[in-house]
């Protein structure tokens, strides 16, 4: 995925990049390896952006590079039209404000400049996974339908993770003013892989909802575990269901 955003960006030896929301900066040193003259990394985590500086210093690239606590919707201390290129990888998904988001990247970029990115498109599938995650559910539609309320609550239509598509990114870089905008969506339908039953129930679909064991603990008595258990169990463990998920890379161009 850095390859690939790096790619798409354009960047050229000597350009300025901002990595928003850094993490550990996969971008920014990605960049930095293919000879950026200057990485600006940006997280609103003191700490990431600690490791970020930790591992500059380590590889001897620290005079190349700015660290600078801000997010994506608000990149505060990051002047307008100064970076060459402005890369995310699965940034906007935390993001509510996603336009306010897009207004920023135009801002910080020179005209010429590029935003590269990579999102994964969570609405895609987002019906069919109300059963089980990805398996039947067959006559235990109640059953799922309670478990699917758990994460419901916690992750409502508009939640950031889900009120956006594809198309919405490139309504969104256009109402920015990028021009002209590339987009490429990857969906994938496939049989899932067989797993350990254990690991299937003490995983959760993303970090900001339960396991499904939890889940199933919140809402199901210990006779309805059991019948979920021996359905599911036999599905997951022999890869009865089936696999949704779709990303897109999208490239925009300030003009």
């Amino acid at each position: 995925m850095r390859e690939k955003v790096l790619d798409r960006s354009g960047l050229a030896v000597g350009e300025s990049l901002l990595d928003v929301g850094c993490g550990e900066g996969l971008i920014g040193f990605g960049a930095l390896e293919r000879g950026a003259g200057h990485v600006v990394f940006s997280d609103i985590s003191d700490d990431l952006l600690q490791v970020c500086r930790e591992a500059a210093d380590a590889l001897e690239v620290a005079d190349r590079c700015t660290f600078v606590r801000a997010g994506a919707d608000g990149l505060v201390g990051i002047d307008a039209s100064s970076v060459d290129v402005v890369a995310t990888r699965s940034v906007l998904i935390y993001v509510p404000e996603k336009a306010r988001a897009f207004g920023e990247f135009f801002r910080v970029l020179r005209p010429g400049g590029r935003f590269s990115s990579f999102e994964p498109i969570n609405r895609f599938g987002m019906e069919e996974r109300k059963s089980f995650w990805v398996y039947p559910s067959d006559g235990l539609t109640d059953l799922a339908a309670r478990i699917e309320a758990v994460y419901r609550e916690i992750q409502p239509p508009d939640d950031p993770m889900l009120d956006f598509d594809e198309r919405d990114l490139v309504r969104l870089a256009e109402g920015a003013g990028f021009f002209p905008i590339d987009l490429e969506l990857h969906a994938e339908i496939r049989p899932v892989e067989p797993r350990p039953w254990e690991v299937f129930l003490n995983s959760s679909g993303n970090p900001k909802i339960p396991t499904f064991a939890e889940a199933m603990d919140q809402v199901l008595t210990a006779e309805e575990r059991e019948q979920v258990s021996t359905h599911l169990r036999p599905l997951v463990e022999e890869g009865g269901g089936v696999w949704r998920m779709a990303h897109a890379y999208l490239t925009a161009v300030k003009p």
